[in-house]
């Protein structure tokens, strides 16, 4: 089958492969034919080891297709079935999953060094455990998600990462309060879906804060109140809130810069929440006495920061009812052959998110 590989960590163009074998098929697993996948940020900081990931692997971690094949030991998963997958499934049995946490369930970790493909030079990883890049996928059951026959697929893909990441974070982590002032640091897919979580919520200011206009444009016919490059952003602050700062800030970069900024855009008792995933020798700083005398709440957001299921279910009821906008954030659609046209227009900016069609 054809496949986009990355032979090695740093290169920034992938390979479309035909020689790609889908493996791991057996008890408890799955083989997903997948028929749309976002291209999201991680996959590009996967690609130039931000992230960590074996290679070669096949970039891509949201995705939706039709089941083919389940495993002994799936009674819940029939062939023909529409999915979503899910890079982070959740076990249903370690503490965080008791606590509803199932965020923070490592069970789809233990697969990441797994290889989930093989071509004739050798193994083949998946990223995160998946690899959508690919026309087929074998994956653990749990990261199989049915969805309704009215989900389009490039919408689930989607909902699968980047939307449930967005929404979550205003709507669990931060739990924005009507009425509030927002500010929202990098509109990508993940932010732009943080900036319709806060509208939900009701707050009375967004600020989107993005160096690229047709980002900051975006973020406008979303529900943001108002968009700024991010050297406006002081003079946001100071005009909306008095200098004081924003109730709350979202961090949606993964940087440390951004982050820092963030903090002191966040008004004192107000809350800073990190959602960008960032590199492992990026530290924030803090001093101490900031830390204490400004008490600001600093609340990373780890997949939406709530059951992922559930959120799942959330995006479509909301997307159903209008209240969400889903099909717009897909502002590029590209065949699997042109992959490294899409992965151009997100490193300069240029679409909130890119669906690729398998």
């Amino acid at each position: 089958m054809r496949a986009a590989v990355l032979q090695e960590t740093g290169q920034d163009k992938l390979e479309v492969l035909d020689d790609v074998e889908a493996v791991g098929f057996g008890p408890g697993k799955v083989r997903i034919r997948v028929r749309a996948t976002g291209l999201c940020h991680s996959d590009i900081s996967a690609m130039n080891g931000v992230l960590p990931q074996p290679a070669p692997f096949v970039p891509g971690h949201e995705g939706a297709g039709e089941i083919l094949e389940v495993g002994d030991g799936v009674p819940h998963l029939t062939p023909g079935q529409r999915v979503l997958v899910s890079w982070l499934p959740a076990c249903g049995h370690c503490a965080a999953c008791k606590r509803g946490q199932t965020q923070l369930c490592l069970a789809g970790f233990m697969n990441a060094g797994t290889p989930n493909f093989r071509r004739p030079a050798g193994d083949v990883f998946g990223f995160a455990g998946t690899g959508t890049f690919a026309e087929e996928v074998v994956v653990d059951a749990g990261c199989a998600v049915p969805i309704p026959d009215d989900v389009p697929f490039d919408v689930a893909a989607l909902i699968g990462c980047g939307v449930t990441t967005g929404l979550g974070a205003a709507l669990n982590t931060a739990d924005v309060r009507a009425g509030s002032s927002v500010a929202v640091i990098g509109c990508g897919g993940v932010g732009i879906s943080a900036i319709q979580g806060a509208r939900l919520k009701g707050a009375a200011q967004i600020v989107a804060v993005d160096p690229v206009a047709s980002r900051r444009e975006a973020a406008l016919r979303f529900g943001a109140t108002r968009a700024v490059a991010p050297d406006e952003l002081a003079d946001a602050k100071q005009q909306l809130t008095a200098n004081e700062g924003f109730d709350y800030v979202f961090e949606v970069v993964g940087k440390s810069a951004t982050t820092r900024t963030a903090y002191e855009t966040t008004r004192r008792g107000g809350t800073l929440v990190v959602v960008g995933a960032g590199a492992t020798d990026d530290f924030l700083q803090l001093n101490m006495f900031e830390l204490f005398f400004d008490e600001k709440r600093i609340l990373p957001s780890m997949y939406g920061g709530g059951d992922v299921r559930q959120s799942y279910e959330r995006a479509i009821a909301l997307w159903r009812a209008g209240r969400i906008d889903l099909e717009s954030l897909i502002t590029h659609r590209v065949p699997l052959a042109e992959i490294n046209e899409a992965l151009d227009q997100m490193r300069t900016g240029s679409a909130l998110r890119t669906c690729i069609e398998i």
